[in-house]
């Protein structure tokens, strides 16, 4: 059980708070904000998502810059308060349509509302948006996500400067369309997050794809989904259906190493032909979560190249090639690099004719960071970094730098080939033709290159 929920700004404010059990002090939450945001312990800059104060637990997730923390005295699983905060976020998420500041504030109403059915004196009574329905009255607020920020999920599906078709992110499961009738529509994006280690000559040490499928529903009356997925795919390094796990041997040209599916999906025909069948509940839910580990082809190759140019002088050469077709974009890249600590003057020098780049030398840590607004399929990009030291060099500077990191988004591009062939909505009547939207992203989960 828990004792408080809250959620604050990236300012510390407080935007939302429920003391559920009264065994807390009052002013939890600007010591849980004052200690977050001087976190030095262990020369971390940012604090662990648990950690315990004077007896008290803190549990905290950080969704769209927004701070939802739970506190208890209890030694309950943090994973189990950490999934309820993910899906508390979710549901508020799901009836405002847009989850910020401004839209919280506007509809504090609503969530005090949402948040006394979901949590009883401290207990969990359920996170589903389907069954919060029936117990909800008050109407949300609709906030103009056209003012809002990039951040998080609303910023996944941006091709360039256009937002890819659709607005599932910001539309509210419960509010209707102007005029009071309400847009038939059901979104599925295929989300790969990848995690891919360079040696220092460039080949790949590990890879590996965890990816989800999403699914989000405007459509009345619920009708039957069926979902259709590569013929060639396997699940199972052997080759085994969903079900057989003792079968024969085999191969195919997407092999999940195993999967999980919401609890809403029927598997009868998965095996037959790779579909999924179901009646999709309100809100956004997953409908099947993966692991890859087959090699893929990485969407970035990372070269890097370290220089001693004096007794008191280096330079670090920085290039990145995109993997991809030029045809896709990816956007708000992200490269860090940690230089030796002795390091007193770093001067950059970008390419002729950049645009759209950042760069900055994070003194306190001693990190290089450099941004890009986008990179195009088949571009390759290049940064030179002179770096200056106080004293003579006597160790190996490659030894005391990096490993370069990497962060970005690919919108409409999925290293695992996993392909949703069909998306098949059980018709009511012949004019019935609602909107349908297949959407892949790809993130970086970790992305990192050995020097």
């Amino acid at each position: 059980m828990i004792s408080q929920f809250f959620v604050l700004s990236q300012r510390g404010d407080n935007i939302v708070f429920r003391d559920y059990r009264g065994d807390i002090q009052k002013g939890s939450a600007e010591i849980f904000f004052r200690k977050v945001k001087f976190w030095k312990e262990d020369g971390k800059e940012e604090a662990p998502p648990v950690f315990n104060l004077d007896g008290v637990n803190y549990i905290h997730v950080k969704v769209v810059g927004l701070l939802f923390v739970a506190t208890t005295r209890n030694n309950l699983p943090p994973s189990l308060v950490l999934e309820l905060l993910q899906r508390v976020a979710r549901v508020i998420k799901d009836y405002l349509g847009v989850l910020s500041e401004e839209s919280l504030r506007k509809n504090f109403v609503l969530v005090y509302e949402l948040l006394d059915e979901v949590i009883d004196f401290g207990y969990v009574q359920t996170t589903s948006t389907e069954l919060l329905k029936s117990y909800i009255f008050n109407e949300p607020i609709v906030v103009d996500a056209g003012r809002l920020p990039s951040l998080g999920p609303a910023s996944l599906f941006m091709q360039g400067t256009t937002r890819m078709p659709g607005t599932a992110v910001t539309k509210s499961v419960v509010a209707h369309e102007p005029g009071g009738r309400k847009r038939e529509e059901i979104f599925v994006d295929v989300i790969e997050k990848i995690s891919v280690t360079f040696s220092a000559s460039g080949y790949i040490l590990t890879s590996e794809i965890d990816g989800t499928i999403q699914m989000k529903s405007y459509l009345s009356g619920n009708p039957e989904i069926r979902l259709a997925f590569n013929d060639d795919l396997t699940i199972g390094r052997g080759g085994r259906s969903i079900y057989d796990y003792s079968g024969s041997s085999g191969s195919g040209a997407v092999i999940l190493d195993d999967c999980n599916f919401h609890e809403s999906v029927h598997l009868d025909s998965f095996d037959v032909d790779r579909t999924l069948s179901l009646v999709p509940p309100d809100g956004e839910f997953p409908v099947m979560n993966y692991r890859i580990t087959q090699e893929f082809k990485p969407p970035f190759r990372i070269n890097t190249l370290i220089e001693e140019s004096g007794n008191y002088k280096a330079e670090v050469i920085l290039k990145i090639r995109a993997e991809f077709p030029s045809s896709v974009t990816a956007n708000t890249i992200v490269i860090e690099m940690p230089l030796p600590t002795y390091t007193a003057r770093v001067n950059f020098e970008l390419e002729p004719g950049a645009v759209g780049q950042r760069t900055d030398f994070k003194e306190s840590n001693k990190r290089l960071e450099w941004s890009l607004k986008k990179i195009v399929g088949e571009s390759e990009h290049t940064l030179r970094v002179k770096l200056t030291f106080p004293q003579e060099l006597h160790g190996n500077i490659i030894k005391e730098a990096g490993p370069v990191s990497m962060t970005f988004t690919i919108p409409m591009y999925n290293p695992s080939r996993l392909q949703v062939k069909y998306l098949q909505i059980a018709k009511k009547t012949k004019a019935y033709n609602p909107y349908r939207w297949v959407r892949y992203v790809t993130q970086a989960n970790s992305y990192v290159a050995r020097i």
